[in-house]
């Protein structure tokens, strides 16, 4: 990945650029199609294996060797393309079994909203990670299930966050909710939120950090200080993956549906009807 990075190749000089690594073999074509259909004009695949994607995928997609399986993978590989691409570039990153969807995607592609945002003088977007699993662990043992997808519609919260000087931090808030809210004794404090910038403008000196934050406090604000902004939402398997792989849990939970378990239809709509993401201003 650095010798691609330092060569500069022209894929790089135009976003929005779409990164996602990939932690094992759930769904990965998949998830390189769904981002491709989104509008990303070019997907880099950080990955410790070779994968198997169809030739009208592989015209936009970049493999890039790169170990995702250690803890906090994506600091390295994402603040190194950081500092590869020309500043203002839109990225965004995610893992394999993860799905971006935003206000209107159904007929407007990721680049158009990112428009918009800029506009807005946003560098970057706050996105809920909604929880996803399978409903039946003992067909899906790997809790993925495209087809019968659920996730929660209820039981999500924000708490205020405080800066190193116990004082609340201004338009910052910790997001929580999901299998991370239903399951918390499994999951370490540092892992239980649900928020996650993951589109960004790429600046000089930007870096991200290990919780899915930024070096730049601006930047882990939810909205601009005059009006409320666009929020988007990925769609993850990943926490339904650690929880039936993870030895302190896979052996407790062998159901996680409950009553307020309800099908993902893979529409953005869906999610906006029951407030998991925002349009702001955009119409």
């Amino acid at each position: 990945m650095a010798r691609f990075l330092a060569d500069k190749p022209a894929v790089l000089d135009k976003g929005p650029l779409a990164i996602i690594l990939v932690e094992d073999a759930a769904a990965v074509a998949q998830t390189v199609q769904h981002h491709l259909e989104r509008g990303f004009r070019h997907v880099l695949l950080l990955s410790d294996q070779p994968q198997d994607l169809s030739e009208a995928m592989a015209a936009r997609v970049t493999h890039l060797r790169h170990d995702t399986r250690r803890p906090a993978a994506h600091v390295d590989a994402v603040n190194a393309i950081i500092a590869a691409v020309p500043e203002g570039t839109w990225l965004y990153y995610c893992f394999n079994a993860e799905f971006l969807f935003h206000p209107f995607c159904e007929t407007r592609s990721v680049g158009e909203m990112l428009a918009f945002h800029t506009e807005e003088r946003r560098p970057a977007m706050l996105t809920y990670v909604i929880d996803l699993y399978a409903p039946d662990l003992s067909a899906c043992p790997d809790a993925v299930d495209l087809e019968n997808a659920l996730f929660d519609r209820t039981g999500y919260y924000a708490l205020g966050r405080k800066g190193p000087d116990g004082q609340p931090r201004e338009r910052q808030l910790d997001f929580h909710g999901g299998l991370r809210w239903r399951y918390e004794e499994y999951l370490p404090a540092d892992r239980r939120r649900i928020d996650r910038i993951a589109l960004f403008r790429a600046a000089k000196g930007l870096t991200v950090t290990a919780d899915h934050r930024f070096s730049v406090e601006e930047y882990n604000t939810y909205s601009c200080p005059w009006h409320h902004n666009l929020t988007a939402a990925i769609a993850s398997f990943r926490v339904a993956k650690a929880l039936v792989r993870n030895p302190g849990s896979r052996d407790e939970i062998s159901d996680m549906t409950w009553r307020n378990s309800h099908r993902f239809d893979w529409s953005g709509q869906q999610l906006m009807d029951l407030g998991l993401m925002e349009p702001g201003q955009w119409f």
